[in-house]
């Protein structure tokens, strides 16, 4: 499995962990309990990059922990 930043976070609004993945533009999931959500993310981000290879889209190396100054 590729090695993406995640980023899990409760979400009030919809009473569920909520995850993104910012090296993959919409890449999100969510799920009821934090772990449920880390399982649904890497499903995803799979499934995301199926789909950039199937569309002949590029596919970003994963970059690891992002840093913003």
């Amino acid at each position: 499995m590729a090695r993406y930043e995640i980023i899990i976070y409760w979400s009030d609004e919809d009473k569920a962990f909520v995850t993104e993945v910012p090296e993959l533009a919409g890449c999100m999931a969510d799920g009821a309990t934090y772990e449920e959500a880390l399982r649904n993310a890497e499903i995803v981000i799979q499934e995301w990059i199926e789909t950039a290879k199937e569309l002949r889209r590029p596919i970003p190396e994963p970059k690891g922990r992002l840093v913003f100054a």
